[in-house]
This record gives C-alpha cells, sequence and structure tokens, in this order.
C-alpha cells in the first residue's frame, strides 16, 4: 500500500490551527508520494451544552503561547468571544465540524489538509461558530460544493456516523491530544511523526527518515 500520512486533529484545537501551515505545506510538499488523511479527535464532547465562559480563561493565557510559538494570529472576532465569555452565545462542540469535514474530504479527498485548515481559520480567525451550519456556507463556494447536497448530508445520520467513527479511530491510534501525525507503512505498522505542535524542518526530517526506512524495509 501507498504510505498515508496521519493527521489527527480537532477544530476547535488551538494548537491545530497553530500547526494549520504546517501539515498544509507537508501535505503539498508530498502529494506525489503519500495521501493525506485527517481524522477529527472529538476533542469537545459535552454530554450536555456548555459555555465558552468554561474555557475562555484558559484561552486567555494559551493563545498567546500558540502565537508566540507558531507565528499563527488569532483573529478579533475569535478573541471576543474569549475576552467576553459571558456575552459570548458560543457553546463549543466538536461534532459538526468533525461532520462537515467528513462530508467535504469525501468530495475533495486530496485537499483534507487545505480543508481542515479552512475550518480553524474560520472558527480562530473569522469567529464563526462551528456549531452553526451556516457558518460553512463560504466554504462552498470556495471549493464548487454543491450546498443543497452538503446541507441534506450535514443533517444525516450517515455522516454523524462517519465522525464519530473517526473519534473512536483517533482513539484506538492512542491519540491523547492534538495535533499528532503518523505515518501509516501497513495496515498494521504506524510511526508517530509528530506528538503536540512540532515546526515543518523537525517534521519534515522525520518523514524523510521513516520513508527511507521504509523503503529500504520493503526492500528487504
Amino acid at each position: 500500500m501507498q504510505p498515508v500520512l496521519i493527521y489527527c486533529y480537532d477544530a476547535y484545537c488551538g494548537w491545530c490551527y497553530g500547526f494549520s501551515p504546517v501539515i498544509k505545506r507537508m501535505a503539498a510538499e508530498y502529494a506525489g508520494q503519500l495521501h493525506t488523511e485527517v481524522l477529527s479527535g472529538g476533542m469537545v464532547l459535552p454530554e450536555s451544552p456548555v459555555p465558552i465562559s468554561a474555557t475562555a480563561s484558559y484561552i486567555r493565557d494559551a493563545y498567546k503561547t500558540v502565537e508566540e510559538m507558531t507565528g499563527i494570529r488569532f483573529g478579533a472576532d475569535y478573541l471576543w468571544h474569549i475576552h467576553n465569555p459571558e456575552q459570548s452565545d458560543w457553546f463549543p462542540s466538536s461534532e459538526l465540524p468533525a461532520i462537515a469535514l467528513c462530508i467535504l474530504k469525501e468530495m475533495l479527498p486530496d485537499k483534507q489538509a487545505a480543508i481542515a485548515s479552512d475550518l480553524q481559520y474560520a472558527l480562530h480567525h473569522e469567529g464563526r461558530d462551528l456549531t452553526d451550519k451556516e457558518a460553512y456556507r463560504h466554504l462552498l463556494q470556495q471549493y464548487g460544493v454543491d450546498a443543497e447536497d452538503f446541507y441534506r448530508k450535514i443533517s444525516s445520520d450517515e455522516y454523524k456516523e462517519k465522525a464519530y467513527y473517526e473519534f473512536q479511530l483517533c482513539k484506538q491510534l492512542q491519540v491523547t491530544g492534538f495535533p499528532q501525525v503518523l505515518l501509516q507503512e501497513t495496515d498494521s505498522r504506524f510511526h508517530l511523526l509528530a506528538r503536540g505542535y512540532t515546526d515543518y524542518e523537525t517534521l519534515k526530517k522525520r518523514l524523510d527518515l521513516v520513508l527511507t526506512q521504509t523503503a529500504q524495509h520493503q526492500r528487504n
């Protein structure tokens, strides 16, 4: 089988937002050698809705660290909800963006890293509420996706089941935090390339090393 680069992320993960330029570049550069598969991890799945105020104080400190380490910038429209949580109407949940990703990557399998990045930009820069189905409409035009088809699917049990399957798959891969990147060599052989934010040069060196070892292993 062709090696698969597996990127485990969550739309609500700030560190994944900081990592998105790295994984987008990696997916584009190795497109001829690897298929990049993005899996949603289900980081925020409360049994009942929890307002943004529950995590805003943590995010207020953490986002600055993400900016300093990655160079990414969080948008004013997103940060308004973090600095004014008592006035915000946000109740974060990873479910709907995971469903949206399942739909979009099925239609555009070679653009998974870019789509995941765009979902995160919509939240962390533009301040779109990813629990609102209308938050995805601008991406449909961008990617040439039929809106009627998309909205039929986003309300279906089929794609909700696909999203929850991905959550379970991340657990089976022993993913305990995001972002995480693995290279799948065979059905049962995986190589961990990154756990947590990793810069492009470091990730590229690790990937190239594993690809070289994999090629040698296959020749032997």
